[in-house]
């Protein structure tokens, strides 16, 4: 057997061929409150839980979900952000046999409603916040169960009585109980008449579905990512290897990238668990919060995307704060530059390396050695027992050098798309995963990224299809034709650009369609920039050619 080129660059400590343990993902926050009681398990805006009540709140959600009618194999979507509730209700679902369904808490009534429908999910655990886009959504959608929560349910004292003022000041709809309705019901009040006797459920490792991550797969429309309980124990087994030196019972994670991402559920929550470690729960990324966070609270751990390490080190009081304590990052989402990397390194005496994966991987497949050579504009090399190849469009493995598309396979890629075979055809063949993206290999074995086969744009981490915001657009009555596109962003890596071609003489504002699309569309996914043109242009049959615009947005700016 040829021993691939990149385990000559392991580290001594890290062996190519790890020791999976035949558990499901549960059995990690069972493990932890064993071993650790009493230690804080979540930290959030001064609330701690340990793991011990965060195992018994788990074991409530699980034995209420049963009770509520919701079976083995059924769908629950978690609409929250990172906040106590999120990781409660996950692992409960996961207690009862349960699929959680990954959903974004800033989506809109329609996109939601795409979401439900394609999962199939009849129970939803959503922030009060959210409520009236998901009773919205029942118009459309049916839903036998809709549990809702608010940020105040696991506030300390006085800041769970301030909050809702607070939110109320600023005109904020915040709904914790709905006595007209009949699906209605409060997490609050059915945590604490519910059992924290534990749920035991017989789980097929490599077959039960344990989340739904949704994604864009080949055609730019959202698909499930099945996931199992044993690719995601799998992946957080090869993190924890990769950072070696990590101690179990002793680290404190910062969970600033959000938890419905495939990248903050497995780094931050799974492997924080599997860790034993403490972590801060940040439900919405701001800077000066942030390091107020980091300061006060000490986190070893903060895996991140180069949008937070850039507004960190661009910081205007940045000396103010005590950075030192952090040891270990692994930045994720978007490539991270290399005057970041050392800036940031400086900043905190800690180790920053970039890595790679996709939500159909669970999702990490590679990055940097942490205390190794690292190579800038590398995304490092595969982790242990993944292989990597670049495929040339003849079907052969590129040598090194050659561009091609990136291959993977390992314990942790994906059974397939939900409910989508001819997708799942399309991508995974023999267990060999096609990522979309173009890249190449050099001769030691590290993998470069130049270009994504799929149009898809990464702005700040997050995932936005071309086609979803040009359906919005073409909505538009002043709008005839429409083609999106992403363009760099000093700050978000990518974002959104939108060409319009105007029917007949019809007239229409940057802010008219930027309000339009706000109803409609998260806000990440909102074109930031408008260039209104007479014809777009086109294939012999008529098709948009956004790859044409792409050249023309590079050549314009010299890149």
């Amino acid at each position: 057997m040829t021993i691939p080129p990149w385990i000559s660059s392991y580290e001594p400590e890290i062996k190519p061929r790890l020791d999976y343990p035949s558990v499901a993902l549960t059995d990690l926050l069972q493990q932890a409150a064993e071993q650790f009681p009493d230690r804080d398990a979540l930290f959030f805006m001064g609330k701690r839980l340990s793991y011990q009540k965060l195992l018994d709140a788990a074991y409530r959600f699980a034995n209420a979900l049963i009770r509520l009618g919701v079976g083995r194999g059924d769908r629950v979507a978690l609409s929250l952000p990172n906040v106590p509730q999120y990781v409660i209700c996950y692992y409960g679902v996961l207690f009862m046999g349960g699929i959680v369904v990954q959903t974004n808490p800033l989506y809109t009534e329609r996109e939601l409603v795409r979401q439900l429908t394609d999962s199939g999910a009849k129970t939803i655990v959503c922030l009060d916040l959210v409520y009236p886009r998901v009773k919205k959504a029942c118009r459309t959608v049916t839903l036998n169960n809709v549990i809702v929560t608010g940020i105040q349910d696991y506030l300390p004292f006085p800041k769970n009585v301030l909050y809702p003022l607070v939110q109320k000041k600023k005109g904020a709809v915040s709904r914790t109980d709905d006595s007209s309705s009949d699906y209605f019901i409060s997490l609050k009040k059915l945590l604490a008449r519910s059992s924290p006797e534990p749920v035991r459920t017989d789980i097929d490792l490599s077959e039960d579905i344990a989340v739904l991550q949704y994604t864009g797969g080949t055609t730019g429309t959202a698909k499930g990512v099945m996931l199992t309980h044993a690719n995601l124990v799998a992946n957080v087994i090869q993190c924890a290897a990769w950072i070696h030196r990590v101690r179990k019972g002793e680290e404190t994670m910062l969970a600033a990238v959000p938890l419905f991402h495939v990248y903050g559920m497995t780094v931050c929550m799974n492997l924080g668990i599997y860790l034993a470690a403490r972590i801060l729960l940040v439900p919405k990324f701001d800077a000066d919060q942030l390091l107020k966070l980091i300061h006060g609270e000490k986190p070893t751990l903060f895996p991140g995307a180069p949008t937070m390490y850039i507004a960190i080190i661009h910081h205007p009081r940045l000396d103010s704060y005590n950075l030192s304590s952090i040891n270990y990052c692994i930045s994720g989402s978007a490539p991270l530059p290399l005057k970041v990397q050392q800036t940031f390194e400086k900043l905190t005496g800690g180790k920053l390396v970039e890595g790679y994966g996709l939500s159909e991987a669970a999702p990490v497949t590679h990055a940097n050695p942490i205390w190794g050579r690292r190579v800038e504009g590398s995304i490092g090399i595969p982790w242990p027992d993944t292989e990597a190849l670049i495929m040339q469009e003849n079907g052969e493995a590129a040598a090194p050098g050659q561009i091609g598309e990136l291959l993977v396979k390992g314990p942790q890629v994906m059974k397939g798309y939900w409910n989508q075979p001819a997708e799942t055809e399309a991508v995974l063949k023999e267990g060999w995963l096609a990522t979309g993206d173009m890249g190449y290999m050099d001769t030691d074995g590290y993998f470069y990224i130049v270009d994504r086969k799929k149009e898809m744009i990464n702005a700040s981490g997050l995932k936005v299809y071309p086609r979803e915001v040009e359906e919005v657009l073409y909505q538009h009555p002043a709008v005839q034709e429409a083609a999106v596109i992403g363009i760099p962003d000093e700050y978000r890596g990518e974002t959104v650009k939108a060409f319009v071609v105007l029917r007949g003489d019809q007239q229409v504002s940057d802010q008219q369609l930027d309000q339009f699309c706000r109803e409609r569309l998260a806000s990440y996914k909102v074109p930031r920039a408008y260039e209104y043109r007479s014809e777009l242009p086109k294939t012999m049959v008529g098709k948009v050619l956004r790859r044409a615009l792409a050249e023309e947005e590079r050549n314009k700016q010299g890149t």
